[in-house]
């Protein structure tokens, strides 16, 4: 039997593939779950039990949470990226990096052929094919959901005859989640005019006292909260905690698929949207107005490059350098106020911080510059200007 490696994540179209690719095509089918922190111990058990009982030659859990964001995570932050500034890349940024891992999990066993599960409408499959034909170019790839042009509906009329048992009500939903935000996709968001119902996003509004929090950030990264200290990956982990049960972070986005179409999907995501509006609040008081600029452009470019796949291209590490460099005065504490459906950013306070005193109060006075040198400065940065509309005055 031909082994073929699956990626693997537990929900409908992923079981679909493991059943169809084992009993139709007659693959040895060793299934994969990259995890990128989406996941409790009891999900992940849940999970094993029901590959197991699809008849698959072997489940593999690999935890690449701490790798996601070193690689990946901590540069979206550095960027402040949003796409469409609105979409922290829940699911994008997790794709590059579970298609990498998997890609090296391929050529570890051997295998000549890997499988993923997406279908032929979105962006996943692009970035999955992408990766693949980077890092193992002759490897066959079986997308068995995108080559039957399957709906979810038939997915689950061939799994209740094969007597498969999972929740096929939640499985109305395409729900995907990780460390960075989890993507709810449904029958609403195929339509341009109705949102989500309040039971299918994942996380349920149990907080109504509202409630302030600070937040320590070291270079560009989230290193403590309310004064204690996490590690990164733990700190993103404890802000979810505390903000997603206000409803915070949820929203649905709306973009330019890679393939060309308008894409809609709802998205949850309380911490990374906290973290980086935080986070861009501290730069505003820490970097100059020059190197806001150029950091704004090369960060719209890498959300965007990632977003389509192209996390391979070397560009992307020359990006990545400038954007580390960019925050080595990015230190300092931004306060919250969390409150049901929505937070707002108080103030910051770091010794980095522009707006010193010491240099003048805006508005008021200064202490760096005299009245006649802002007479002189007004009157040759105006210059041109003025010597344009005087040579170009029209004839009376």
């Amino acid at each position: 039997m031909k082994k073929v490696v699956l990626a693997y994540s537990g929900g409908l179209d992923t079981t679909y593939c493991a059943l169809y690719l084992s009993k139709e095509l007659g693959y040895e089918v060793h299934a994969v779950l990259i995890n990128t922190g989406g996941f409790e111990k009891e999900e992940l058990e849940t999970i094993e039990n029901r590959a197991h009982s699809l008849g698959i030659a072997s489940f593999q859990i690999l935890d690449v949470t701490k790798t996601y964001y070193q690689e990946v995570l901590k540069f979206l932050v550095f960027g402040n990226v949003l796409k469409n500034q609105t979409y922290p890349l829940s699911v994008s940024a997790e794709r590059i990096l579970q298609a990498k891992t998997l890609a090296e999990y391929v050529k570890k066993i051997g295998a000549k052929s890997v499988a993923h599960g997406s279908t032929g409408a979105g962006n996943d499959q692009v970035r999955f094919d992408m990766i693949f034909q980077t890092i193992i170019p002759d490897i066959e790839i079986i997308t068995p959901i995108r080559d039957l042009k399957l709906s979810r509906e038939q997915e689950i009329d061939y799994l209740k005859a094969h007597g498969v048992s999972m929740n096929f009500e939640k499985a109305a939903y395409s729900i995907n989640k990780g460390i960075w935000g989890t993507s709810v996709g449904g029958k609403e968001t195929l339509t341009s005019s109705q949102t989500l119902p309040e039971s299918a996003w994942p996380t349920q509004i149990t907080k109504h006292d509202s409630e302030s929090i600070t937040l320590g950030f070291e270079k560009g990264e989230l290193v403590s909260i309310n004064d204690e200290h996490y590690e990164p990956v733990q700190a993103i982990q404890k802000l979810q905690e505390i903000a997603a049960p206000y409803g915070i972070g949820r929203d649905i986005h709306v973009g330019d698929t890679i393939i060309g179409i308008k894409g809609r999907v709802g998205f949850e995501a309380a911490a990374p949207i906290i973290i980086i509006k935080a986070h861009q609040l501290l730069e505003k008081h820490t970097l100059t107005k020059w190197q806001s600029y150029w950091k704004n452009q090369i960060a719209e470019f890498y959300g965007n490059h990632l977003h389509e796949g192209h996390y391979l291209d070397p560009v992307m590490r020359n990006l990545e350098a400038f954007l580390t460099d960019s925050q080595s005065q990015v230190s300092g504490n931004v306060t919250v106020a969390l409150h049901p459906y929505r937070f707002q950013l108080i103030g910051i306070e770091s010794k980095h911080d522009l707006m010193a005193s010491k240099f003048g109060s805006y508005g008021e006075m200064n202490k760096g510059y005299t009245a006649d040198d802002v007479k002189g400065f007004t009157r040759i940065l105006g210059n041109q200007t003025a010597i344009f509309h005087q040579v170009n005055q029209p004839e009376s």
